[in-house]
């Protein structure tokens, strides 16, 4: 099955991004991966996808061309297009791509040179997995209720700076953990100081005192475990941006991606039509095709109705921030992405759900495409911003003054 590209014409777009869905879908729809393990297979995807260069997209090229092939900045539109034909053909490659530019997302913003060369050239080939640890067990969409603290150890400089770290807590729900190589994780250096007190640090993931095997089953398989991190000690080296600074680092990061979380609905949303209208045309019923009937024309009409509306609200927030980006006035577009993730995820699920109903009992047979897309789409609600925290975002935006 071939999803259409005509969405690509959009003034949204420039020739580069037109090019890139076709290509993906030509290359994607050779892959064979085996998704029973769904561990073996995001390490397996990682490698098929840096071995063909499209993790570059994940990562900017650094000066002089660290990563020749990849656009000069971490541009939005990639990121929303290649995760929208990724998630159309498999979910879990989305997964394997979009935690590769999430995990790394924080070095690319606020890295030294030193912690970009070491990192970003083998998150780009494949050869290392990267991981977000943000989220505790009490500190999901309340990140100032963080507990993990990073303690300053050793003699300090001139500017009152530490020779090393020392990190105690727990993250959950972290994605790739027990596979990632490097986990970027956000922890309390000012622990009173709430959210103006979170720093970031890169650990790596045989650094000592960190636990990765305590691993998450949830409905949808995907590589998901606690970390435990006791008496962690990491160098001063490895800390990422300014001390106290880990926030708004944060949240540059999840602004980037998290209008590409909704291009990975659309992309599930864009399979379960393909599906329904595929469906429709060959189940028979009364001595006509489902798809005869006005119900279902209502049906699948209104589907598209509510992947074209999310569209145009993905595409517009990757734009804006790609436009401040070349403008070289680069601002948050903190409200765009808030309504672009939320409407696109959303109006997936409900996609979804339509096409499920209309495959009556095969839509819940395991093993049917729309069977498995009605589990995949559930946790898009959830992370990197549930609905209801987007809700408040795009509200408190709008009453400032």
């Amino acid at each position: 099955m071939t999803p259409s590209t005509a969405h690509l014409d959009l003034p949204f777009f420039d020739a580069v991004h037109r090019e890139l869905g076709p290509r993906l879908a030509n290359w994607i729809a050779v892959q064979e991966v085996d998704e029973s393990d769904d561990r073996q297979a995001c390490r397996e995807w990682v490698k098929l996808l840096g071995a063909s260069g499209w993790l570059c997209y994940c990562v900017p090229s650094g000066p002089g061309g660290m990563l020749g092939g990849a656009l000069p900045r971490l541009d939005s539109r990639a990121l929303v297009v290649l995760r929208e034909m990724l998630a159309f053909y498999s979910p879990l490659a989305d997964f394997a791509f979009a935690m590769q530019g999430l995990g790394s997302g924080a070095i690319t913003l606020a890295g030294t040179p030193a912690q970009q060369a070491a990192y970003l050239p083998q998150v780009a080939s494949g050869e290392k997995i990267a991981a977000f640890a943000l989220s505790e067990a009490d500190a999901g969409s309340d990140v100032g209720a963080i507990k993990t603290l990073a303690t300053g150890a050793g003699s300090t400089s001139e500017n009152g700076l530490f020779d090393a770290y020392v990190l105690n807590g727990s993250k959950t729900w972290i994605s790739n953990g027990g596979i990632a190589d490097f986990y970027v994780t956000f922890a309390k250096t000012d622990a009173p100081a709430g959210t103006r007190g979170l720093s970031a640090f890169i650990v790596d993931a045989d650094t000592p005192g960190l636990d990765t095997s305590e691993h998450i089953a949830v409905m949808s398989p995907h590589p998901l475990a606690t970390l435990k991190f006791s008496h962690c000690s990491v160098p001063a080296a490895a800390r990422l941006g300014a001390i106290n600074g880990g926030f708004k680092l944060a949240m540059r990061t999840l602004d980037i991606f998290r209008a590409s979380v909704a291009g990975a609905a659309l992309g599930m949303a864009r399979r379960a039509l393909a599906e329904a209208i595929e469906h429709a045309k060959h189940r028979k019923l009364f001595g006509q095709t489902l798809a005869d009937f006005q119900l279902t024309q209502a049906r699948i009409g209104e589907m598209a109705a509510l992947i074209d509306a999310a569209a145009l609200l993905t595409y517009r927030a990757a734009w804006l921030r790609d436009e401040g980006e070349r403008l070289g006035t680069p601002a948050r577009v903190t409200q765009e992405a808030a309504m672009a993730k939320m409407v696109a995820t959303e109006n997936a699920q409900r996609v979804i759900d339509m096409a499920l109903q209309l495959h009556g009992a095969l839509g819940v047979k395991v093993g049917t495409k729309v069977e498995a897309l009605y589990r995949d789409i559930r946790a898009l609600r959830i992370y990197e911003g549930a609905t209801e925290v987007q809700q408040l975002i795009i509200g408190k935006a709008l009453l400032k003054p």
